[in-house]
């Protein structure tokens, strides 16, 4: 067994059969092994976080309960990310000129940009061709389902270098064994407690929506296999450690059972959700301010 005593940044290693199962087990060894460190966000008094790299497995990202009660946001904010990292449904609020988003996921993953010099004798001029990343994947998987080469980047050291909320995910990696396709992301700092289910539940959507074109098009069904989330930072902030130790308190009080949602008990919800979700955007488009 190796020995990871005196690391400087200790390593959380979490291997899980379900997305609550891995998210749950990564934050308490987060918690209780995690190197306690400042960030740029703290304020004054604030306890210095509890900080980790992590690399959380998860052998069945659809296997039920698929949903956690105690993340912090609700089934509204839970849903809504999943649209807005697999249909772009916030892809509008990209400009920052206007002071709105630098990006989204789904606009890096489906509409990359990065400038192109033209030249000609007389001129020069840049122009900006959007790449469809996750087409380019599912390509590459059917031209070759054991490619090492099907992978989306979200980095664009152009623009992302120095501004106040540059992107946290990286990269993601596709790959089929047999009939499954496994994925891998990785992301550079991780809100642990606040952010990395939602994450992990949007992008192993996005999994989803992959296998099924790779299928369509290979004329064969390939399954959702494993999810791999790799942090460099998997943080839990000194800022709310009040309300994570009422999570904790949860933890202790309730069976897993108890403080999880089969996909099928919250359906109704979900429905709910998309429909608000629906008008909400509706009444972005009229007014031009961001609703939900």
């Amino acid at each position: 067994m190796t020995d990871m005593s005196g690391l400087t940044l200790p390593i959380v290693n979490v291997v899980a059969n379900t997305l609550p199962e891995g998210w749950e087990q990564a934050v308490l060894r987060t918690w209780r092994e995690g190197a306690q460190i400042a960030t740029q966000y703290d304020k004054e008094g604030d306890p210095l976080s509890r900080d980790a790299i992590a690399v959380i497995v998860v052998r069945n990202p659809f296997a039920e309960p698929r949903i956690h009660k105690a993340i912090p946001c609700g089934l509204v904010e839970l849903e809504m990310y999943r649209l807005e990292v697999v249909d772009g449904i916030h892809d509008h609020w990209v400009n920052p000129e206007a002071g709105k988003w630098e990006y989204t996921y789904h606009e890096r993953l489906f509409a990359y940009t990065a400038p192109k010099i033209h030249r000609s004798q007389e001129s020069e001029w840049v122009t900006l061709e959007p790449i469809d990343q996750i087409d380019y994947v599912v390509r590459a998987l059917c031209e070759a389902p054991h490619t090492r080469r099907a992978q989306a980047i979200i980095w664009k050291p152009w623009e992302d270098a120095g501004i106040s909320d540059p992107a946290c995910l990286q990269r993601m990696w596709f790959r089929i064994f047999g009939d499954e396709l496994v994925m891998n992301i990785h992301i550079r700092s991780n809100d642990a407690f606040k952010a990395a289910f939602m994450n992990m539940y949007g992008f192993t959507d996005l999994q989803r929506v992959v296998a099924e074109q790779v299928s369509e098009r290979l004329g064969r069904e390939i399954h959702v296999g494993q999810y791999t989330h790799f942090a460099d930072s998997f943080h839990i902030y000194g800022s709310y450690f009040d309300e994570f130790k009422r999570f904790l308190e949860t933890l202790e009080k309730r069976s897993f059972e108890e403080r999880t949602y089969r996909t099928d008990e919250v359906s109704d919800i979900l429905d709910e959700a998309r429909e608000q979700i629906a008008r909400s955007l509706e009444e972005e488009k009229r007014t031009g301010r961001k609703g939900l």
